[in-house]
């Protein structure tokens, strides 16, 4: 099965196995788009910062279209102000600069040079409207951009309605502490669907649990019945459920992680 990669994975982020594209063209923005029918995102809540240890992809320094990007090291006190951009349906599902799964839903972003993940509040300086996202992947690499945020972040603060806007982010310092080292354990979830029918949802989830001998559970929101399968505790696993997965019926499948204490 061939992969497809977010645009800023393809070329700065060759490190992940696998990676391939066929054209340089096909990461160009211009041509990203919202979802059709999209959920409302009134109720998605910010992220929640917590401590998290740097993934072991994305945070090497890199080169990109003949620009050296240094990882910032450190980030105490870190603010930046600059023009946010977006992105949504095109990248939904597809691998982020560190192995995750994008969410288009979910409260991330992009950013050249922080470590990842961090945790950011977004100010959009025209409104005054602020978000908490997760960074997860690299990017925007255009002039004067200096935050990609998700579809649901940047409809929050009004970055989608006009595609771009002035922002200031401030990175959230989360200290480690003593249960974060002994206790916390990652977990990778499959969202499989979304279906507005309850009964159909959870006759689905109860098929899928048995035919992936994992648990099962169906979340539901704003009359959307997500089904989801796992977890795993192993990502690779995860990974060859997601690809079975979407070879046999679910194409917009996509995982998800948690931290378990």
């Amino acid at each position: 099965m061939k992969k497809h990669y977010r645009y800023t994975l393809w070329m700065a982020f060759a490190l992940l196995a696998g990676c391939s594209s066929s054209s340089n063209d096909r990461y160009k923005l211009s041509d990203d788009v919202a979802p059709k029918d999209p959920m409302s995102v009134v109720n998605i809540e910010d992220a929640h910062p917590k401590y998290e240890p740097f993934s072991r992809s994305g945070n090497r320094d890199y080169t990109l279209r003949g620009k050296d990007y240094k990882i910032v090291k450190n980030t105490q006190g870190f603010t930046q102000t600059g023009y946010a951009s977006w992105y949504g349906k095109k990248f939904h599902g597809h691998l982020t600069s560190n192995g995750e799964v994008y969410d288009m839903y979910s409260m991330s972003a992009a950013h050249k040079t922080l470590p990842i993940p961090s945790y950011v509040k977004v100010t959009n300086s025209a409104n005054g409207k602020t978000v908490i996202v997760r960074v997860n992947d690299r990017g925007p690499f255009h002039d004067g951009r200096i935050i990609d945020l998700s579809y649901a972040a940047a409809y929050k603060i009004g970055v989608y309605q006009n595609g771009t806007a002035p922002v200031k982010i401030e990175y959230i310092t989360v200290p480690k502490t003593k249960v974060d080292a002994a206790y916390s354990k990652e977990e990778y979830l499959i969202q499989v669907a979304a279906v507005s029918d309850a009964e159909k949802a959870r006759t689905l989830a109860v098929k899928l649990g048995q035919s992936y001998s994992t648990t099962y559970s169906v979340e539901k929101q704003n009359g959307v019945n997500r089904i989801i399968i796992g977890p795993w505790k192993n990502q690779s696993d995860a990974t060859k459920a997601l690809i079975q997965l979407q070879q046999t019926g679910y194409p917009s499948a996509f995982m998800k992680h948690q931290t378990r204490k």
